[in-house]
């Protein structure tokens, strides 16, 4: 892979020669999505902290070691994360509540904080209910926002394993999510109650 390819090539070797400025700007410009990925795979906000933090000192500690060109960091990275991630699920012994996980709006008013705490609960329990690499292509290409081709060299799978897991992930999530609102509702969800599923909406439209 061309080096230029890496936004991030300046700041590693930065970091490597010791640079405290360029290690918080690493730091600044890395933590948010390296936290959205592990509270998507975790659904736990304070496991998900401690993955971040293990993940980004594990950054600082191969930035002298670094290859330019070898691989961009940002799917190293990921990849560091989403294996923390697995670790700490292989070690549990109960479920996740995707209830105790919020995604909401804080400048909506109280009627529609309530409607999208209830839509992102039932996105996170269908998003949860998925098979484990179905949920991980899904989480990668469409919440962490990685390529294709990304997302497949980090799964270690080939492009077209990797659309399959989507193509079966967005059916299963579109699936999922109409059996819970008929549950919800005691019949067929009305048009004019569909809720707001953000990003989920263009997941399950791409089947």
């Amino acid at each position: 892979m061309d080096s230029l390819t890496d936004p991030d090539e300046a700041l590693i070797a930065a970091v490597a020669r010791g640079d405290a400025a360029a290690t918080q700007a690493l730091v600044s410009r890395k933590l948010p999505r390296v936290l959205s990925l592990a509270r998507r795979l975790l659904s736990d906000p304070a496991e998900a902290e401690d993955v971040a933090q293990e993940a980004l000192l594990r950054m600082w500690k191969q930035a002298p070691h670094w290859v330019p060109g070898r691989a961009r960091l940002d799917t190293w990275l990921h990849k560091v994360a989403v294996n923390l991630c697995y670790d700490r699920l292989r070690r549990r012994k109960d479920t996740v509540d995707a209830n105790e996980v919020e995604l909401v709006d804080t400048g909506a008013n109280p009627t529609q904080r309530l409607d999208q705490q209830q839509a992102s609960a039932q996105v996170e329990a269908a998003l949860n209910a998925l098979p484990e690499r179905q949920k991980l292509a899904i989480v990668l290409c469409y919440y962490q926002e990685l390529s294709n081709i990304e997302a497949a060299g980090l799964m270690e799978v080939s492009v077209e394993a990797l659309e399959s897991l989507l193509s079966r992930g967005r059916r299963q999530l579109k699936a999922l999510l109409s059996d819970q609102r008929t549950d919800l509702l005691g019949g067929a969800p009305p048009k004019e109650r569909k809720p707001e599923l953000k990003l989920v909406t263009p997941i399950i439209s791409a089947s």
